[in-house]
């Protein structure tokens, strides 16, 4: 099942997000810009997006980011389908010395999915499960 990307270009060197092999899940975003701030980076892509009703964008770091000392702030950017500002990723100042991210170079990757509304109803009780309240290593290292 497809949908639709709209893309917007901001900047005339903006590059439209692109899918670098047949069947990736992500579409790799290039910096057109960066923006340095006192506690981290911006690295920017020079475009908007017009995501379809029901769907949402969300950016992931590419594994190149483990090359350069960096680590997005949020550690996953949520773009939902009504925003329509420039797509960033905010990441924390790198290691001294560490290679940065330059103008033109891949940045991070965006992944298109679809997501259900939900019908939230409170409760006084949930059901059982075999888990239960288990949480951080209930099931093992």
């Amino acid at each position: 099942m497809k949908t639709s990307l709209k893309v917007k270009k901001l900047r005339k060197d903006a590059i439209v997000p692109a899918y670098a092999k047949v069947g990736d899940a992500g579409m790799d975003l290039t910096c057109t810009h960066i923006l340095r701030r006192a506690q981290d980076i911006e690295y920017c892509t020079g475009i908007s997006l017009e995501i379809e009703s029901g769907y949402v964008g969300l950016l992931f770091p590419r594994s190149s980011i483990s090359n350069t000392g960096h680590s997005l702030r949020n550690s996953v950017g949520v773009i939902d389908s009504g925003y329509r500002g420039e797509i960033k990723l905010r990441m924390s100042f790198a290691a001294e010395g560490a290679k940065e991210y330059l103008v033109g170079e891949k940045i991070g990757q965006l992944v298109i999915m679809k997501i259900p509304q939900v019908e939230i109803e409170e409760v006084d009780n949930l059901s059982d499960s075999e888990r239960s309240s288990g949480g951080f290593g209930s099931t093992g290292l």
